[in-house]
C-alpha cells in the first residue's frame, strides 16, 4: 500500500513539475547533479520520489537540447549565400536569439605605451588585430526564447556556418598556433579562398537581414569583443573606432541587445573557464567539431539557455550590454 501511495505521489509530482517547472533550480557539476525543488506545500518524502523527480527533470532538460543527429550545419559559400540569407530573413522574427562565434587568424599584435586601465589596453589590442587581420568563418545559431531551433522545412534543426574567402594563408599575417589549430579542426583554407564569401557582399546582406539594427534580436556570445569587432568591420567597411566610446556607440547601434556569457559567469561563484569548460560543468554536449564557428555558436546557444535557467531564474536582462574585458571598468556598456 505504501508503495502504491508513493507511486501515486510520483505521478502527481510529475504533473506538478510540468506545470511549475520554472520553480526548479538545477545545479550541475561534471560528476554529480543536485536538484533543488522549491515547491509550495509539496515535499519529496522518499528516495523513490526524489529519484523519479530527478529523472523527470533530467529528461525534460535533455528533450530541449538538440541531439547531434538532428542538427544540420548549413555550410554557406559564395554560391548559396543569397538563398541562405533569404531563409534567415524568414525565421528571424520567430527565432530571435542569435548565438554567434567567429574564427580568425589569432592575435599577432600587442600595443605598447601607457593606458588608463586594462580595458583600454584590451580594446587597443582588439582594434590593432581586427584592423589588420581577416575573418575566416562565422557561425550563427538561431533559437526562440525556449531554445527551439528552426528547421527551415527539413526534418532537422539547422544552424549556419559562413566561410569567407579573404584570408590567404600564403600571403596574410597570422598567429601560427591559431591557424594550425583551425587546420586540425578541419578548416580548408584553400577551399575558402576558392569558394568562400566576399565580406563586402556578406555585409550588405547582413545589413538587410533583420538581425542587426534590431532591438528585438538578442545576441548571445562568449567573450566576444573580437567577434563583434570583426562584424563591425565588415558592416561599416572601416577600421574600428580609435576609442572604446566610439566602439560602444557602434555596438549600441548594430547590436542593441547582447549577452556575453563570460561576463555573466562573474555572478556565478561555482563557474569558471572557457566555453568548453563551462559546457562541461553544465553538462551541455557539443554537436560538431570544436573550433569551427557553427558548432561553437550552437554550444554557445545551448550553454546560455542552461546558464540562464539554472543560475538566473530565466531573467538575464540586467546583465545585457556588457562585453567581458571591455568598458566595464570605465563604465561603458552598450546601454
Amino acid at each position: 500500500r505504501k508503495r502504491a501511495l508513493s507511486l501515486v505521489r510520483v505521478f502527481l509530482f510529475s504533473l506538478y513539475s510540468l506545470t511549475e517547472i520554472s520553480r526548479l533550480t538545477v545545479f550541475t557539476t561534471t560528476r554529480s547533479v543536485t536538484y533543488k525543488a522549491r515547491f509550495h506545500n509539496f515535499k519529496v518524502r522518499s528516495r523513490l520520489e526524489f529519484g523519479c523527480a530527478c529523472l523527470l527533470f533530467g529528461l525534460l532538460e535533455m528533450s530541449v537540447l538538440p541531439k547531434g543527429d538532428s542538427v544540420h550545419i548549413r555550410e554557406v559559400w559564395n554560391d548559396n549565400l543569397e538563398e541562405e540569407f533569404a531563409l534567415i530573413r524568414e525565421i528571424v522574427d520567430t527565432y530571435n536569439y542569435v548565438a554567434m562565434d567567429t574564427e580568425f587568424p589569432g592575435v599577432v599584435l600587442r600595443p605598447v605605451g601607457s593606458f588608463k586601465n586594462i580595458s583600454d589596453y584590451n580594446y587597443q589590442t582588439l582594434k590593432d588585430n581586427v584592423d589588420m587581420l581577416k575573418l575566416i568563418q562565422l557561425g550563427l545559431t538561431f533559437s526562440d526564447e525556449n531554445g527551439n531551433l528552426p528547421t527551415c522545412g527539413t526534418d532537422s534543426s539547422c544552424i549556419w556556418q559562413f566561410n569567407f574567402c579573404e584570408f590567404n594563408i600564403s600571403e596574410d599575417i597570422f598567429a601560427s598556433d591559431s591557424i594550425e589549430l583551425l587546420r586540425q579542426c578541419g578548416i580548408d583554407f584553400k577551399k575558402n579562398n576558392e569558394k568562400g564569401i566576399d565580406v563586402k557582399r556578406f555585409g550588405e546582406l547582413l545589413m538587410s537581414s533583420g538581425i542587426v539594427l534590431n532591438d528585438g534580436v538578442h545576441w548571445v556570445t562568449f567573450h566576444s569583443g573580437y567577434d563583434f569587432g570583426y562584424l563591425l568591420k565588415l558592416l561599416t567597411c572601416r577600421s574600428l573606432p580609435d576609442n572604446q566610446a566610439g566602439f560602444f556607440d557602434l555596438i549600441n547601434m548594430y547590436f542593441p541587445m547582447l549577452y556575453d556569457i563570460k561576463h555573466m559567469m562573474k555572478f556565478c561563484n561555482s563557474l569558471h573557464g572557457g566555453l568548453n569548460k563551462l559546457a562541461e560543468l553544465l553538462e551541455v554536449e557539443r554537436v560538431g567539431v570544436c573550433h569551427q564557428a557553427g558548432s561553437d555558436s550552437l554550444l554557445t546557444s545551448c550553454t546560455f539557455r542552461k546558464l540562464r535557467d539554472n543560475f538566473f531564474n530565466g531573467s538575464t536582462e540586467k546583465y545585457a550590454g556588457v562585453l567581458y574585458g571591455l568598458g566595464v571598468e570605465s563604465g561603458q556598456t552598450t546601454n
